[in-house]
């Protein structure tokens, strides 16, 4: 037997027990093993530790010495665990997570300020893009996207859908009429949403896979959010996910249209990346993201 603390340990349990069959016992292991581990340690510490007969066993004078310094660095060792269990349990550290903008701002935030509350020695750093980031490359934690993720690199939780509503203000359908179709749509004025990493508009998606690109935009952002200010202003139809006009649709400052046309819902994904163990600082924001997505009423 190697392992020095080991020793030890079994050394300690014998001196308190009254045979080395009993110290086995105690221990979970055989006597045989107990008789190895004592004779390695007398040989390493140069002295006899028990005297040993036939009918019983006796723990030396030196041995008692020895017990007494072993109790005492077993309690150091112990407490040494112990203070690494209690920091850990602490939960200390940064966890970096990604996430779309309007949703990170909206739902995401919220949810991490609650785990910090709940965690003071967790920090946060929250990068919020709508591009598409690496956590493998970019040394993520945690990412929080909608659409679809395929890449085995990643362990993903679906924990909700987003549908997607085309709206307009009421001024606009007042102004332009209210299309009974998509072809119809097409001849409206349409916002588009830039795509920052391609430098396009977004295409608009439909029921039965069917899309379409604002042809003649009246209004251009790479910005969702300006895209709904747009859209409430009477500058266009919008294409745009539920929970960035739920408050517009609710006062009557937007309305639906074509709602028999909308596409399925986008699924909404946390995910971070499959490496190696998963830090407690991470499971726990990681599940708080989780549970209070796939509760919040941000997802349908």
């Amino acid at each position: 037997m190697d392992n020095q603390i080991d020793l030890i340990r079994i050394f300690v349990m014998t001196a308190e027990s009254a045979s080395f069959r009993e110290a086995a016992g105690r221990l979970g292991i055989s006597p045989q093993v107990v008789t190895r581990a004592i004779r390695q340690l007398e040989e390493r510490v140069g002295e006899t530790l028990f005297h040993r007969s036939t009918r019983n066993v006796r723990i030396t004078t030196f041995g008692k010495a020895f017990a007494l310094r072993a109790n005492a660095l077993l309690q150091s060792v112990d407490e040494l665990f112990q203070a690494n269990a209690a920091r850990d349990e602490a939960l200390s550290g940064t966890v970096r997570v990604t996430a779309p903008q309007v949703l990170g701002r909206r739902y995401v935030a919220p949810l991490l300020m609650q785990t910090m509350r709940e965690h003071p020695n967790i920090v946060i750093d929250l990068r919020l893009s709508d591009t598409l980031s690496s956590p493998v490359g970019e040394q993520i934690d945690i990412g929080v996207r909608a659409g679809f993720i395929t890449d085995g690199r990643y362990i993903a939780r679906r924990v909700g859908a987003l549908p997607i509503y085309t709206v307009a203000a009421p001024q606009l359908l007042d102004a332009a009429g209210t299309p009974d179709n998509i072809d119809a749509l097409l001849e409206m004025p349409l916002t588009a949403l830039i795509d920052r990493s391609t430098g396009r508009a977004w295409p608009w998606t439909f029921r039965h896979n069917r899309q379409l690109v604002p042809p003649q935009p009246t209004l251009v952002t790479d910005d969702p959010e300006a895209e709904v200010f747009g859209c409430v202003a009477g500058r266009g139809f919008s294409q745009c996910p539920e929970y960035m006009v739920r408050d517009e649709l609710a006062d009557g400052r937007l309305v639906r249209v074509l709602p028999r046309s909308d596409p399925g819902p986008w699924n909404l994904y946390v995910y971070r990346p499959q490496r190696g163990p998963v830090p407690k600082r991470v499971r726990v924001a990681f599940d708080a993201l989780v549970k209070g997505l796939a509760a919040t009423a941000c997802v349908g």
